[in-house]
């Protein structure tokens, strides 16, 4: 393995800013390194990815956007992204430095950690998601290594969006199975991810933290998978006694195989947990007196004939003789002192730690080096009223600056430097960062492109897709975009005067309509069902001189044809019936033109009406036809002419 001393990269001035100190860690997409911000003049965490993965255009777009997603999410339990670029042929991502250690070092170190531990940070853990969650963002590859212990007590998650941006690409041996014992039953069998899939792995974790152990076990990634869509997780007291039960629900819940059975959300999940803890934290003292009260009656080993226990109030009160001490009073004592022990020495190690620490411990807390926290509530305030809440908590406040942003309106505050809800020391100068409204954008000509590749050109504008595709039934074909439009304004062709986090509609082929012309009602009832449309059982007849009588001519013409839409039959009742014109007593000059322009042709009575007719003499006139006027004929057919 390649040392931090023969590292191209130590000692190297990434983009003009970021000069690389040491190595941090090494991962399966990317290398951490110690840099120093020359512009703001502090400590930054610099993941530079691989170069096989910076390689691949699609890899750094998705990385790209994931990034920005990730950076607009600010809580005090995730790490911060300060930026994002790319320096030569190195992607990289700066994020905030955090002294101390992983979620992983601390379990390999101790094994199986306390219920208090679990539950302390498994809430951190949950408060972060919870925050990532209410903004619709999916974390994907939560596991121990992802969750950062800082040295001054602080609890963050890593790794916000690189799941996402690393799913086009394919991970072996010991990282795939590093990740895959937390992955959900649905990514491993269907490849999806919500919010229930970030839960799932932290009932994975909680179950790690509270038996020393993962509950699934394979030399290979193929064997955990299996595990993980066929098998239900343990009760993790299964594999450590001490579990409580209340644990024991909390993470079955949490890891149920069917997404529906599980919290909907970290937020969701973060309720129940510290309900969970208040019920444990008011559970033990009652549980310890019950015992003592249970320990001080006499002749503990003698049976009893009548015993009345009043489990409620924990008292228990007998008449001559008593019942001996229950299995589960002894346990509960032996808890109960082993938590008191456990106590004290918590007490005496913090008291020590106290004492050690002095005046650094008062310089860094209350005195005037204490560290006051960036309050995100001054995101959407005027620059006047944030500098005031800053000052009000011991801040400096610098020259602000202005940024791009889609959520807040022009000339209010969208973000600082260092970013909202950042930890730093009192006095620190803070930089407000002003939005002065979306930025501009661009994007090409969208209609007749790929639905696939013009959701991919809105990505890449910034610009934000309708979930709500609206398909069309025409002549081009499926899933081809037909039009676009940002509002009223049509951007089918493209567009230079876009601003970012605007929303595009997109109207899609459905494919052509099926060609029914000629069937009968029922099969062209059944082929339009088959193509995800409704026929209406009224239908709409028309005379039609192509299509037999009673079979359909097509559909009604409503305009545009959705799937799932409504239609009617237009069914033909034949050629239309055309009544013979009053032509007796006219010319035969005039009588022709007539039986022509109805759509009827004509034949001679006899001979003699033939030779008048062909002559045409200008004096011929009609004496009678067969049939008779007003009788109906069809288009073609021929009238029975005298003339005299």
């Amino acid at each position: 393995m390649t040392t931090s001393t023969t590292d191209p990269l130590i000692g190297r001035l990434i983009d003009g800013r970021y000069q690389v100190r040491s190595r941090i860690a090494r991962g399966g997409m990317a290398t951490v390194y110690l840099a120093t911000d020359l512009r703001l003049e502090r400590r930054v965490a610099v993941k530079v990815m691989h170069g096989h993965l910076a390689d691949d255009s699609q890899f750094k777009q998705r990385f790209i956007q994931e990034a920005r997603s990730a950076a607009r999410l600010a809580h005090p339990n995730v790490v911060n992204v300060f930026d994002q670029g790319q320096d030569e042929d190195s992607a990289y991502l700066v994020m905030e430095y955090l002294p101390g250690i992983t979620l992983r070092d601390l379990l390999q170190e101790h094994g199986a950690l306390t219920s208090e531990q679990t539950i302390d940070i498994a809430e951190s853990v949950l408060a972060g998601l919870a925050a990532a969650h209410k903004a619709g963002i999916v974390h994907r590859d939560l596991k121990p290594e992802n969750v950062l212990l800082a040295d001054d007590g602080r609890i963050k998650i890593g790794d916000f969006g690189l799941a996402r941006a690393a799913s086009a690409n394919t991970a072996t041996g010991a990282a795939l199975l590093g990740t895959i014992a937390y992955l959900s039953p649905e990514l491993v069998t269907r490849g999806i991810a919500d919010a229930r899939s970030d839960i799932y792995a932290v009932g994975i974790m909680m179950y790690e933290m509270l038996t020393g152990e993962q509950p699934y076990k394979g030399e290979q990634p193929m064997q955990i998978a299996y595990q993980h869509a066929n098998d239900s997780v343990p009760p993790p007291s299964n594999a450590n006694a001490r579990v409580p039960a209340e644990l024991d629900e909390l993470v079955l819940w949490a890891t149920a195989r069917d997404p529906e059975e599980r919290p909907r959300d970290a937020r969701v999940m973060l309720e129940q947990l510290r309900e969970t803890e208040t019920l444990l934290h008011t559970a033990l003292p009652t549980a310890a007196t019950a015992v003592q009260k249970t320990m001080v009656l006499p002749s503990a080993r003698q049976n009893t004939a009548e015993t009345q226990v009043l489990g409620a109030r924990g008292a228990v009160a007998t008449t001559q003789e008593t019942a001996p001490v229950s299995p589960n009073a002894g346990r509960l004592r032996a808890k109960g002192d082993s938590r008191r022990r456990r106590g004290w020495l918590v007490f005496v190690l913090v008291l020590v730690l106290a004492i050690a620490a002095g005046g650094t411990g008062w310089w860094f807390g209350p005195g005037p080096g204490g560290h006051v926290t960036i309050p995100e509530s001054i995101k959407g305030l005027s620059p006047e009223a944030a500098t005031a809440e800053l000052r009000a908590l011991d801040l400096e406040v610098a020259d602000s600056t202005e940024v791009f942003s889609v959520d807040v309106a022009q000339g209010l505050v969208a973000d600082t430097d260092p970013p909202l809800g950042s930890s730093i020391r009192k006095g620190t100068p803070v930089v407000l960062q002003v939005s002065k409204g979306p930025k501009p954008t661009s994007i090409g000509p969208l209609a007749g492109q790929t639905l696939s590749a013009a959701e991919d050109a809105v990505d890449a504008a910034n610009l934000v897709r309708d979930d709500d595709v609206e398909y069309v039934f025409s002549d081009q074909p499926e899933d081809v975009v037909l039009s676009a439009a940002v509002g009223e304004t049509d951007i089918s062709q493209g567009s230079t005067a876009l601003l970012e986090g605007q929303k595009v509609d997109l109207v899609v082929s459905a494919g052509a309509l099926p060609d029914i012309a000629g069937l009968s009602i029922e099969d062209a009832t059944a082929k339009l069902t088959a193509a995800g449309l409704q026929v209406d059982p009224s239908e709409q007849r028309n005379y039609n001189d192509d299509v037999p009588k009673d079979a359909v001519i097509g559909i009604v013409d409503r305009g545009a044809v959705h799937p799932d839409d409504t239609v009617i039959l237009d069914v033909s009742d034949g050629p239309q019936p055309i009544p013979v014109p009053d032509i007796v007593g006219r010319t035969w000059y005039e009588a022709k033109k007539m039986l022509t322009e109805a759509g009827l042709g004509f034949e001679y009575w006899n001979l003699k009406s033939q030779l008048l007719g062909d002559g045409a003499p200008s004096d011929a006139v009609v004496e009678a036809i067969d049939p008779d006027a007003g009788a109906e004929l069809h288009k073609g057919d021929k009238v029975r002419v005298r003339l005299s």
